[in-house]
């Protein structure tokens, strides 16, 4: 069973791709235009031309996950767009990934910041 975890990263594709690739094609994706390791055991997500499915492609350490979600009705009305680079892909917290299954949108979640350790400073 696939379970997504907050030490997980997350990658999310900004453009759509063609569903008819799978797992293969999914990991060629990863390597030349996300420029990652399919095999690093990040989770990849994916949205078809029409917005209306998304694919995961994840690897668990003996072999990869491939699920995919087709809503009865609608769109993913927010999927993310390249940032002022014009990346391929956006990394993403656990909690935005579930808005975005659930056809919300991730960027409007008001969850709390990812936490950081705090490096005090000391006096010379």
């Amino acid at each position: 069973m696939i379970q997504l975890t907050a030490q997980m990263r997350i990658l999310v594709a900004v453009d759509p791709v063609d569903f008819r690739r799978g797992i293969d094609g999914l990991c060629g994706l990863c390597r030349k235009t996300l420029a990652a390791d399919p095999l690093s055991g990040t989770v990849f997500v994916f949205r078809s031309r029409s917005g209306t499915s998304m694919k995961i492609l994840a690897y668990d350490g003996q072999g990869f996950w491939l699920c995919q979600k087709r809503l009865s009705q609608g769109r993913f009305q927010h999927w993310p767009k390249a940032g002022v680079l014009g990346e391929a892909s956006r990394q993403f917290f656990v909690h935005q990934l579930q808005v975005l299954l659930a056809a919300g949108n991730p960027e409007a979640t008001g969850a709390a910041p990812p936490w950081r350790s705090i490096t005090p400073m000391l006096d010379a």
